[in-house]
């Protein structure tokens, strides 16, 4: 039932109920009762409570939006994790624009959303944009899902929430689920830095560049997997990053084999050969250690200072150039500059 998903609210009555009218007067009273209170959680909450037979009605406009495009974020697998705004926007939508129809028809069912919806994928993207954006322009709410997620995270709506805010109509988010962000933060690598790296390059040569890229960086990396392309991933990012890095692999997140594999990208190319995983996966690869450089020692920044001198550099100007050079302090160089070069520049100023 759908009251089950919905937030309990407290409701106090000044006085017992009449149930001593007899077993049929106290059963229509519970019947009134429990559809009373059912409707109160719906509309608190902004949700319309499933259609009596007989008692259908048009409620998409029962709660007015802003004419505009919503991005709305929808489950990556569990159909009850949708929030209630997604729903009320949903509902009162002109259109949901959907990148595969028979996907969303089954959401859609399971709220009882009667939205009409049109189709817009990768495939036809360009083509949909002036269509979709005329209706935006008569003062249409358009909604916006992709099949898991939110629009436009390595999903369309990139270019068109892009055309929207060039003609300057109105672009409105509804957060909801994201793989990437449900990985980061049960994955036990560092969250306060990161780089999503989402799908990877067809071609070979782009696809090693980027992963060089992301080789180097000292954020977690994040990236988007298909089943079909996970043993070329894990061939490719553990030659490039080190069979020793850590890292994660989520697979069917909020689902009932919900996983989080943890190891080395060495491990996991061994485990993941004999294994066989269905739907995307998110892959996270811990950021590159930091080394520490050591500082120069006196003997270095003496050489420096002594080549810089000897080539005609004032010792100011030397002392600014080893500066820009290290790690080390001005104050400290212009001290060791003075006390080792000091004298020997007085000398030279007083001979000539």
């Amino acid at each position: 039932m759908l009251i089950r998903r919905l937030p309990w609210t407290a409701i106090s009555f000044a006085a017992p109920l009449p149930f001593c009218f007899g077993a049929t007067n106290g059963l229509l009273i519970r019947k009134q009762l429990n559809s009373s209170l059912f409707s109160f959680f719906c509309s608190s909450s902004g949700v319309n409570p499933p259609l009596q037979p007989g008692h259908e009605t048009d409620t998409r406009h029962s709660q007015s939006l802003k004419p505009g495009l919503y991005l709305v974020g929808t489950p990556i697998g569990n159909l009850e994790d949708i929030t209630l705004r997604a729903i009320r926007v949903l509902n009162s939508a002109d259109v949901i624009l959907s990148e595969d129809t028979r996907h969303s028809g089954k959401l859609l069912h399971h709220y009882n959303i009667k939205t009409p919806l049109m189709s817009y994928h990768k495939f036809n993207e360009s083509h949909r944009e002036q269509l979709v954006l005329r209706r935006l322009k008569q003062g249409e709410i358009v909604a916006l899902i992709s099949d898991a997620g939110m629009p436009g995270i390595s999903d369309p709506g990139t270019e068109l929430a892009k055309l929207c805010v060039s003609e300057n109509i109105l672009v409105v988010p509804i957060p909801g689920p994201c793989a990437l962000v449900s990985a980061l933060s049960a994955s036990g690598l560092p969250t306060d830095e990161f780089t999503f790296v989402g799908f990877l390059p067809k071609h070979s040569g782009s696809r090693r560049k980027r992963l060089m890229v992301s080789a180097d960086q000292t954020t977690t990396q994040i990236f988007y997997v298909p089943p079909h392309k996970l043993s070329q991933f894990l061939d490719e990012s553990s030659s490039i990053f080190g069979d020793a890095r850590q890292c994660v692999i989520a697979r069917e997140m909020t689902k009932l084999h919900e996983e989080f594999w943890h190891g080395t990208l060495g491990e996991a190319k061994e485990v993941f050969s004999i294994r066989q995983v269905k739907g995307e996966l998110t892959i996270l690869i811990e950021g590159k250690a930091n080394s520490k450089v050591e500082p120069p020692s006196d003997t270095e920044l003496e050489s420096e200072l002594r080549e810089l001198i000897a080539g005609g550099e004032s010792l100011s100007t030397a002392v600014k150039l080893v500066t820009s050079r290290t790690s080390v302090s001005r104050k400290t160089i212009y001290s060791l500059a003075l006390r080792k070069f000091g004298k020997q520049l007085e000398v030279d100023d007083d001979s000539n």
